[in-house]
């Protein structure tokens, strides 16, 4: 037997020999070179971001070379006045981008979610239309969306008092916007079935309660995400609120940073885009700790509503 063995042993090893080094022929091994292809990506990627946030800190004019550190062009800039919270152009662009964000997010997610539980209870030829429609305006180019709604709104919705500016940008950024809640909620709802509901109205509940009490609990980290991505989507649109915006008071700051970049920009507008970059940044944590929250004790809370009902 063993001199059997001897010479599959030796073929073992020359066959293996002739493969290659083991760390070619382990399919299991650590992936090192796709490891360091990642990081390098990601590296790459923040790189222009810490620049950008380096240069909103520095104390002089600059807007390529870093002086001194401050907060000239955050707080207080004494030559200009053109600091972040200071500048009054500044201020109203801020304001404007959040007037547009949480309106726009309180608006296009909840309706969103009744859109994606009308189409999953919808059957035949128009539901797959509707399902179609929200992702036709899913993939669509924002630029046509901006150009058609910028038509529509000159030469049909003027006619009723709807003109551009913050009516107009709220219109197009929530006809926008609503396909993203849409399509998150359809996939939570075709990944939970119709198993929850119709045990809750086993149980008693009419069809009104079991969607309050035992599908909307469901939906919650569908929702949260949804939340999280319409308003930090809609901090950083450009090319729907340029089209539709009217007076100087509707510029909202993304706006702002993009005209006075191609401009002689100072330090102030490194300062304005790592405000929206901070602000969307928090907005996503929150969202994302509130989605864990919800989702770690789903099960449990899902056998008690039953209970209730």
């Amino acid at each position: 037997m063993s001199d059997l063995a001897a010479p599959g042993s030796r073929l073992s090893a020359g066959s293996a020999t002739r493969r290659g080094p083991s760390w070619w022929r382990d399919p299991w091994r650590k992936p090192r070179i796709l490891a360091s292809i990642t990081w390098l990506y990601i590296a790459w990627s923040i790189l222009p971001i810490l620049i950008a946030i380096a240069l909103s800190f520095n104390a002089g004019r600059s807007n390529t070379t870093f002086q001194t550190f401050g907060l000239r062009w955050w707080i207080n800039d004494p030559a200009d006045g053109g600091a972040l919270l200071q500048d009054p152009v500044i201020r109203r662009a801020i304001l404007q981008t959040y007037i547009l964000s949480f309106t726009t997010m309180i608006t296009a997610v909840p309706l969103g979610v009744l859109f994606a539980i009308g189409i999953d209870r919808w059957r035949g030829r128009p539901a797959d239309g509707a399902n179609f429609l929200m992702l036709l305006t899913f993939v669509m180019p924002e630029i046509i969306i901006g150009v058609a709604m910028l038509t529509v709104i000159q030469h049909l919705l003027s006619k009723i008092g709807v003109h551009l500016g913050t009516g107009a940008q709220l219109l197009g950024l929530i006809t926008y916007q609503i396909s993203y809640p849409v399509i998150i909620v359809r996939a939570r709802l075709l990944s939970i079935g119709r198993e929850y509901e119709e045990a809750g109205m086993d149980l008693g509940a009419s069809p009104r309660q079991a969607v309050r009490s035992v599908l909307l609990p469901l939906l919650y980290p569908a929702i949260l995400a949804s939340l999280a991505i319409v308003f930090a989507d809609t901090v950083d649109d450009f090319v729907t609120v340029r089209y539709l915006s009217g007076p100087a008071s509707s510029q909202p700051l993304s706006l702002y940073v993009y005209t006075n970049t191609r401009a002689a920009a100072t330090p102030a507008v490194n300062a304005a885009a790592t405000f929206m970059m901070i602000s969307t940044t928090l907005v996503i944590v929150l969202g994302y700790l509130a989605y864990k929250r919800f989702a770690r004790g789903q099960e449990g809370a899902d056998m008690q509503n039953f209970t209730q009902l």
